[in-house]
């Protein structure tokens, strides 16, 4: 019988998804379209890798196996699975066409919208992908600027510009690498000591997990707007999620440029760049950015859907207090059970990590350990808790109980030294490293 959201006798079977993943890797280099979902950034061996299905915050793998889904398909689900008011848009889309010989009305529709949610957004484009806008800003923002050099802090997607400051840093060009790099976040100093008149734009993720100290981002803007710098915010999870007008909205800074793809259309694929009409109207003629999806009507009703839904039940401050009970509980489990020194959960409500202190020795084993037996009580988790409007309060309460269980049993192979001895699968992998500062 498969496993289930309960606390099951046995790991699950997943005979089915191991036996396709042999069969996968004969013709796929990686396996996995995103590697956020690759088997490396799961326990191999234990952990389910192929999925069939999933409603609200339940997904279930290809061998029957239940779960109770903290990942939320790496952020683009922000309602939950299959919810019903979006859905029932995209299938009233369907019946109407897809893609079209001209503009779609949704495309100004859902344009309007955002218009009226987003602080920067005087003027808009939309595109398919999170690392599509993110390249887009960066041409554009050049293009305005007239220099070259690029700052970064975050993640910002898989192209030249941005890869070439990590280890996967093959196949991009030398001079190419040279003209962008990373500064340190909520460090004011460092980023003012790489600031300089080539400079044409700062972009970085406004917070991942780390608190932003105050005025942090005010002064940031300051430096760039002194230097003649533009600010761009990647909001691809602070956007709909910390606000509803996103970071920008919640911190009350307003960048030059913004870019958004995750939560906005409850997994559809769609992307959005917002800015001043200054900047952006260089896409009219000097600046290229277009795309024969980009007015796909499907993704355009679902975004529609799901901000409407968004904005009717408040779903940032239903995110942050689902997330806060989960994040507030964690950390009182992990005091109690005496692992302060060893981990804790950090990040705004809405998005948490449960970090592995440095120092601590096998840090990926460790991860490895506490998700087989998340796995054991039906929870699907890897590091992160993505919140969705589909969760309840019965299961963060499920959730703290099955964790006060599993740390108990971490404390106890810490103490015996034999954690690793006791792992069914394989440590999770490290997908890449920024390499310059």
């Amino acid at each position: 019988m498969s496993n289930s959201i309960k606390r099951n006798q046995t790991y699950p079977n997943i005979q089915l998804s191991s036996e396709m993943l042999l069969k996968a890797r004969r013709i796929m280099h990686p396996v996995s379209q995103t590697l956020a979902k690759a088997p490396g950034q799961f326990s191999e061996g234990v952990c389910p890798v192929f999925v069939e299905k999933a409603k609200g915050n339940r997904i279930w793998d290809i061998d029957g196996n239940k779960y109770l889904d903290y990942y939320a398909a790496i952020g683009p689900v922000s309602l939950g699975y299959c919810y019903e008011p979006v859905d029932q848009a995209i299938r009233e889309q369907l019946d109407k066409g897809i893609s079209f010989s001209l503009m779609h009305r949704l495309e100004y529709e859902l344009c309007e919208l955002v218009n009226q949610i987003i602080p920067n957004a005087e003027s808009i484009r939309i595109s398919k992908t999170g690392a599509d806008v993110c390249s887009a800003a960066i041409r554009v923002a050049r293009a305005f600027t007239g220099r070259d050099q690029i700052l970064c802090c975050g993640y910002h997607g898989w192209h030249d510009w941005y890869i070439g400051t990590t280890t996967r840093d093959y196949g991009i060009p030398e001079a190419v690498k040279l003209l962008t790099r990373t500064f340190k976040y909520n460090d004011l100093d460092d980023l003012k000591s790489k600031l300089n008149e080539q400079v044409a734009a700062v972009i970085l993720e406004p917070v991942v997990f780390e608190y932003c100290q105050p005025g942090y981002l005010e002064n940031v803007k300051k430096l760039c707007h002194e230097n003649g710098t533009l600010l761009i915010f990647d909001e691809m999870w602070t956007g709909f999620r910390l606000a509803l007008g996103g970071a920008q909205e919640y911190f009350n800074v307003q960048p030059d440029l913004a870019v958004y793809s995750k939560a906005m259309a409850n997994g559809m694929p769609i992307a959005m760049l917002t800015g001043r009409s200054k900047i952006m109207k260089l896409f009219e003629k000097e600046v290229f950015f277009f795309t024969t999806f980009g007015g796909e009507a499907l993704s355009l009703a679902a975004t529609i859907a799901t901000i409407q839904e968004l904005r009717k039940h408040n779903v940032p401050e239903y995110l942050r207090m689902m997330g806060g009970l989960l994040k507030d509980g964690l950390n009182t489990l992990i005091e109690e059970n005496g692992l302060s020194d060893v981990m804790e959960c950090i990040g705004y409500p809405c998005r948490t990590l449960l970090q592995v202190k440095s120092g601590v020795d096998y840090p990926l084993s460790l991860y490895a350990y506490i998700q087989q037996e998340l796995l054991r009580f039906g929870i699907l988790w890897s590091k992160f808790h993505n919140m969705t409007f589909s969760f309840t309060e019965a299961d963060v309460d499920y959730t703290l109980r099955a964790y006060d269980e599993i740390l108990q049993l971490v404390k106890l192979r810490l103490e015996q030294g034999n954690l690793s001895a006791h792992l069914k699968g394989q440590p999770m992998d490290t997908v890449f490293r920024p390499v310059k500062f």
